[in-house]
């Protein structure tokens, strides 16, 4: 059994919106409130106070204000959870040598919502056949019209309520065992900016996935000129700034959409025909982190492909079919340096797109990469010219059920 996430479009009437937006402001009251109070009692005694103590705390603040204790208690200790867990990763990355982050104080546009622990308790999901669309009953707002699916139906477990650019969504956690089909054939996979994904799973057998590129120059143009129209509103309460605001999300979200479909669709198509994925480890933040202006173009098409997102879902996908995952080691291995037939290596620069080798060699940079990439995960080298344990020197993940036999290694 696993955890599993089902959004839901929330549809509430104009009074539900006024208390959904209410529950939102106190949600965020109480969040600031307890952060000011935790700065304020460690300046005076130099004390961390902690979670468990400002749930005592939130318990006096019920008594002492009514409109607090017509709030769910436990959703208030999912807000205070949240902010114990912002000081936990500002504690940890101040250990790690990171840019630390403070904790900080939350601005309406900031906080997004809030949660509840228990079904049943402020909280009710009443959902149709499948766990498609339906209704919701929450403490202080009623019965609210739902719209979504759920792919894998489960037990309800928790749920967050969500505001995001004017719409609210609600997030439920299900206990589900997802099955998935995977595939029967084995694959290398190179991620690129040229071509998203090169795939290679025989000798004459490649496959290329293009680059949507959603962030292209008109795209950019276009967002370019939305933030301009909300810069030059200076005036923060005003309806022509909500207006431009409004417009800008819309887009970005319109943006944002098309690449997650983009890379949920891709992967499964890929899980559903492979039974073995080869890829390489990457470190996206990596790849990004220097270069400053002389990169910045690079930089923005690697992050507008979402290769962490896409490996991860891929990766999850492959698990929930039972097909192999393997990553194989770039620093030991340099896919794109490495000939897949001789195994011979020389250094190209990121200029140089065709792979030639003196054995003969010749193709495309990315396919030779994928080409790597898959002899390595079926025989522990470049050449793939013995076939012996599969994914020898790199991470293998296999899921705990029965694997699909796999053509390659079949052969």
């Amino acid at each position: 059994m696993e955890l599993r996430k089902i959004t839901y479009r929330m549809y509430p009437g104009t009074s539900q919106t006024e208390k959904l937006d209410e529950l939102l402001g106190l949600h965020r009251r109480v969040y600031n409130t307890a952060l000011e109070e935790r700065i304020r009692v460690y300046g005076e005694s130099k004390k961390s106070l902690g979670f468990a103590a400002q749930c005592k705390e939130i318990t006096v603040w019920r008594k002492q204000c009514e409109v607090l204790a017509t709030v769910n208690a436990q959703s208030l200790q999912v807000t205070l959870k949240r902010l114990d867990l912002a000081y936990a990763s500002f504690f940890r990355r101040v250990k790690a040598g990171e840019t630390a982050g403070f904790p900080r104080f939350k601005a309406v546009q900031r906080f997004s919502g809030w949660g509840y622990k228990t079904h049943g308790d402020g909280w009710r999901l009443h959902a149709g056949d499948k766990m498609r669309h339906g209704h919701v009953r929450l403490s202080g707002v009623g019965m609210v019209k739902l719209r979504g699916q759920a792919r894998t139906p489960g037990i309800v477990k928790t749920a967050e309520v969500q505001h995001k650019d004017g719409r609210w969504y609600l997030s439920v956690t299900v206990e589900c065992e997802p099955r998935r089909t995977g595939g029967t054939e084995a694959m290398g996979m190179d991620w690129g900016l040229e071509t998203f994904a090169t795939v290679c799973s025989g000798e004459n057998d490649t496959l290329s996935v293009p680059n949507p590129r959603f962030l292209d120059k008109p795209q950019r143009q276009k967002i370019k000129v939305l933030k301009q129209a909300v810069s030059r509103k200076t005036n923060k309460r005003s309806n022509n700034r909500r207006k431009a605001v409004a417009l800008l999300s819309a887009e970005s979200r319109r943006v944002a959409n098309r690449r997650k479909d983009f890379l949920h669709k891709t992967s499964a198509k890929l899980v559903n025909q492979y039974g073995l994925i080869a890829t390489e480890q990457l470190s996206i933040k990596n790849m990004t982190a220097n270069g400053g202006e002389y990169k910045k173009g690079l930089n923005r098409s690697i992050l507008d492909t979402a290769p962490s997102t896409f490996l991860n879902l891929l990766k999850t996908k492959a698990e929930e079919a039972g097909s192999l995952w393997v990553e194989v080691p770039t620093r030991q291995v340099k896919p794109s340096q490495t000939c897949h037939r001789c195994g011979s290596q020389r250094k190209k620069l990121l200029s140089e797109r065709k792979h030639q080798c003196d054995c003969g060699a010749s193709c495309s940079r990315d396919e030779n990469a994928a080409r790597v990439m898959l002899n390595w995960a079926l025989s522990g080298n470049a050449t793939g010219q013995e076939l012996s344990e599969a994914g020898s020197g790199c991470r293998l993940a296999v899921q705990n059920r029965e694997t699909p036999l796999i053509a390659a290694l079949a052969a």
